[in-house]
């Protein structure tokens, strides 16, 4: 049984994820990618790679480290077929990129419930947040996250508040800096910077449909039973929990303004939404139900290459 083999956190999980991802990274890169083929070009799609698999690290990393769902690899298959549901979310560098920076940002944030080395994490997540906004400017408002864990760790102190914004100015100096040495027209730069757009017939396709609609039906009913289960978490992990709502919320929020709505914008939705469906798995007692649901995701790939 699928959930079955999931349940214990192995290293051979890694592996069979990693391999999901390549597969599909590979597919999507054929059948999307227009460019003719050379060193350089495979070089970059290598590198879009390893960002991938980084990023599954890291969603790992944290997740284990936080005790944010039990020892199981549910997350990372979770992750995984959503980009295997939605391949154009990897489509985008930049996006990709951009999400990598977000996950280090809820590293550092997750971890402030330990209260050590505050003001560092502080620094960190909204320097991370700030490198990711440089690649996707919309990644921006994931630093309401920062806004969040001060209110939910209870961290008191003008200068805490203060270091979160230090850490963004310290990206705008160092960018600024580059463009004026690079010759870079910056005021034209920053008036292309900021694009917004509620144009959603880009995503009019049986297949994006198929795996939007599936992607955000489990992310919904997964949020409901998980902050209806909210209270009976323990005192000192529910803001955690509760930072990886908003994270949610944030990509939502991201997914509605993107300028280029072709489906890479879900990629900042997967993580917490990953999290959150894994926590819900846990709690089934139908051993049935869970592998129906697992099943459901795996077989949504296969169905959208028939649309």
């Amino acid at each position: 049984m699928i959930s079955s083999f999931f349940s214990k956190a192995k290293p051979v999980h890694f592996v069979i994820v990693s391999s999901i991802v390549l597969l599909v990274f590979v597919v999507a890169k054929l059948h999307f990618l227009e460019a003719p083929f050379s060193l350089n070009l495979l070089g970059k799609q290598l590198g879009l790679f390893l960002i991938c698999l980084t990023s599954l690290f890291v969603l790992d990393f944290f997740v284990s480290r936080n005790n944010l769902t039990k020892k199981n690899s549910y997350k990372l298959l979770i992750f995984s077929l959503f980009i295997a549901i939605l391949p154009e979310s990897i489509l985008s560098s930049k996006i990709l990129l951009a999400n990598l920076f977000v996950l280090l940002a809820f590293r550092r944030l997750i971890s402030l419930r330990s209260k050590k080395a505050i003001k560092k994490k502080l620094f960190d997540a909204a320097f991370w947040i700030g490198i990711a906004a440089l690649f996707y400017f919309w990644a921006i408002l994931f630093y309401i996250l920062i806004i969040a864990g001060l209110i939910l760790y209870s961290i008191l102190g003008i200068k805490n508040w203060i270091v979160p914004l230090i850490g963004l100015i310290t990206v705008g100096i160092i960018w600024t800096s580059y463009m004026i040495l690079a010759n870079y027209d910056i005021v034209q730069y920053f008036n292309a910077l900021i694009d917004i757009s509620f144009d959603f017939s880009q995503w009019n396709s049986k297949r994006l449909i198929l795996g939007i609609t599936l992607i955000l039906s489990y992310g919904i009913w997964a949020l409901f039973y998980m902050l209806k289960d909210l209270g009976s978490r323990s005192k000192k992990s529910r803001p955690s929990y509760i930072l990886i709502v908003v994270g949610a919320m944030v990509g939502l929020f991201i997914i509605a303004v993107a300028p280029n709505k072709n489906g890479s914008e879900f990629l900042f939705l997967f993580a917490p939404m990953a999290i959150i469906i894994t926590n819900y798995l846990e709690t089934l007692s139908e051993k049935w139900f869970k592998e129906v649901l697992i099943i459901g995701l795996i077989v949504a790939p296969l169905v959208a290459l028939m649309l």
